[in-house]
């Protein structure tokens, strides 16, 4: 994977399968176009923060479940060019879309840690945050030394992606759902798991490993805005 498409969206409660159904007749198409795997992720275990959360992010209502979905490329060009065809394909005309896609955040992002296999996934966790831009090596060498560790309690694959093309939104975006300054990136993450289960059991134990709070006090990033979740697959093609 050279390139990602991230989005974050609303989606009504009673609406989960049409969703799925959406996102499955949308499958072929951005396969078409150049798109090598597509993810959809149903919100599981999506705390609230105190300063930024995913529910925050997209104005989630009461009754809406977040989303966290993303689509892979071989290049940001092949990535662009699909967008540009979608967006002119009249079959996209015909579909449902069962959510409001006015609060939907959607931008493109350039892997610089891609950790793992690409077999089944079980579960994942996502998360979004802000790094200044001058702190990108140290966020990286940070990154490359929790991938480790999370890969060594059962993650499959652990993934953090520099935002590219992050565009400002109307209603909802990226730097919003991050409060980032003019000086940060935004960063979209996820780490593949074979399970809930094996995900439930390995944050503990990643947790309490004292190579994960090495550096602690010198972060390379703000902490308290960063956003995550858990996520269940309802499609992974």
């Amino acid at each position: 994977m050279a390139y990602v498409q991230g989005f974050v969206l609303p989606v009504p409660a009673d609406k989960k399968e049409a969703y799925r159904k959406a996102a499955a007749d949308f499958s072929p198409i951005a396969k078409e176009f150049g798109a090598t795997r597509q993810v959809e992720a149903w919100g599981d275990d999506v705390p609230d923060g105190k300063l930024t959360d995913f529910k925050g992010a997209v104005k989630a209502k009461p009754d809406e479940v977040v989303v966290f979905s993303w689509i892979e490329y071989p290049s940001k060009e092949i990535a662009e060019e699909a967008h540009r065809k979608v967006m002119n394909d009249p079959r996209m005309h015909d579909m449902d879309m069962p959510f409001d896609g006015q609060r939907m955040i959607v931008a493109g992002f350039t892997p610089i840690l891609d950790e793992g296999g690409r077999g089944h996934m079980g579960y994942a966790d996502g998360a979004l945050l802000a790094v200044p831009a001058a702190n990108k090596a140290d966020y990286l060498a940070m990154e490359v030394r929790h991938a480790a560790i999370l890969q060594e309690h059962g993650a499959t694959r652990v993934v953090s992606a520099w935002g590219e093309d992050v565009p400002d939104g109307k209603v909802t975006d990226y730097k919003g759902a991050v409060k980032a300054t003019a000086e940060e990136k935004v960063v979209y993450a996820w780490i593949e798991w074979p399970s809930k289960a094996v995900r439930d059991a390995a944050w503990p134990k990643v947790m309490a490993d004292p190579r994960m709070h090495e550096g602690k006090d010198r972060l390379p990033f703000d902490p308290r805005r960063m956003i995550h979740g858990g996520f269940a697959p309802i499609l992974d093609v």
